[in-house]
């Protein structure tokens, strides 16, 4: 008897010197490594997982040590595992859902082809799926803009931290959000009674920010036409300070009905067809688009990008000027001009100034 306790004793002491080794002992990846754990997985899926990828010594220990804890549940998502850690230190991590984020920067004026190819180059998905959900669900902006036909002017430009497990939706559905914040900022929407500008960084805003819905057959509104206008100056200057001017010399020839002729919208319609080849040429102007605004008069019937805060306000509030053209000086900004003379200087001083480069 005495025999069958000593060995008794002496398998658990070699069990329990085995567990505490696997259960304390941190492993450590060659490199860091990358774990995607699904919704559904069970704890032993894990252990098999986090495993095969060398994050843990033993999947055994893991479940053991689980099942001593079964009442805390393990979360799903993507984990980097980057340092050493061991078993109880890895489960405390996935009890937080500590999982990791990609960061998605959307630098102002991007299209949605742009963010959609952000989007797959930050490993969260294929961009065609981000731009089904960017051409299609313009319920996200019924509220706002009703005529909109996709969610192209109100993704707003930010940098974004998105998971693996978010839907294109949820990370488009978190830039249009950004957007209505913004909007509601700037006064380009109005603010619900008793709200004020700074109460808009409350976590709670969002439910404020989709309250109110708007018929989805109405005109083209007041909004939507600022958005239009906001992505063209966008696309024409990078320099905060001259946007207005480009807005008002835009909004100087809606006034008179003169086509805008912006060499960016018709690059838009070109993306839109799938026929942009990368540069604008004479023909591309006879292009047959409603966002060829060498052909047609007035705004074009969507914006042609995603327009930054800047830009926004810019075509809420043009300068009050008589220009009614411009163009680029070769240093980084624009020459604007009254009449068609002046604006023919203003070209030729542009073409001497490249030729000397």
């Amino acid at each position: 008897m005495r025999k069958i306790f000593w060995l008794i004793f002496i398998v658990a002491l070699a069990f329990a010197g085995w567990f505490a080794w696997a259960l304390l002992t941190p492993a450590e990846p060659a490199a860091p490594t990358f774990v995607m754990l699904r919704p559904g997985f069970s704890t032993r899926r894990i252990a098999s997982e986090l495993k095969s990828a060398g994050v843990i010594r033993s999947e055994e220990a893991f479940i053991l040590w689980h099942d001593l804890h079964r009442h805390r549940s393990l979360k799903a998502g993507e984990y980097l595992f980057d340092k050493p850690a061991n078993i109880i230190d890895i489960q405390k991590r996935l009890r937080r859902g500590d999982v990791y984020f990609h960061t998605v920067v959307v630098p102002e004026g991007f299209t949605m082809y742009d963010i959609a190819r952000v989007i797959e180059a930050a490993g969260l998905g294929p961009a065609q799926d981000f731009l089904k959900v960017a051409q299609s669900d313009t319920a996200l902006i019924a509220d706002i803009a009703p005529g909109s036909p996709s969610l192209e002017g109100y993704l707003f430009p930010d940098t974004y931290e998105f998971s693996r497990m978010m839907t294109m939706r949820e990370m488009a559905e978190a830039m249009v959000s950004q957007f209505h914040q913004v909007a509601r900022q700037i006064g380009l929407i109005p603010l619900p009674e008793g709200v004020t500008p700074a109460s808009l960084n409350s976590p709670h805003m969002g439910v404020e920010i989709h309250s109110i819905v708007r018929d989805p057959n109405a005109a083209q509104t007041d909004l939507e036409r600022t958005v239009i206008m906001a992505s063209i100056v966008e696309k024409e200057t990078a320099v905060a300070d001259e946007r207005p001017l480009v807005a008002s010399v835009y909004y100087n020839r809606l006034a008179k009905n003169i086509a805008l002729d912006a060499d960016p919208s018709v690059i838009y319609g070109e993306l839109l067809a799938g026929t942009y080849a990368g540069a604008l040429h004479h023909d591309d102007m006879r292009f047959n688009s409603p966002y060829n605004t060498y052909r047609h008069t007035g705004l074009p019937p969507g914006p042609i990008g995603n327009p930054g805060r800047s830009a926004l306000e810019a075509a809420m509030h043009p300068a009050q000027s008589d220009y009614y053209y411009f163009v680029a000086d070769a240093q980084g900004h624009h020459r604007f001009a009254r009449t068609v003379e002046e604006h023919n200087k203003n070209v030729d001083a542009y073409r001497r100034a490249m030729r000397g480069k």
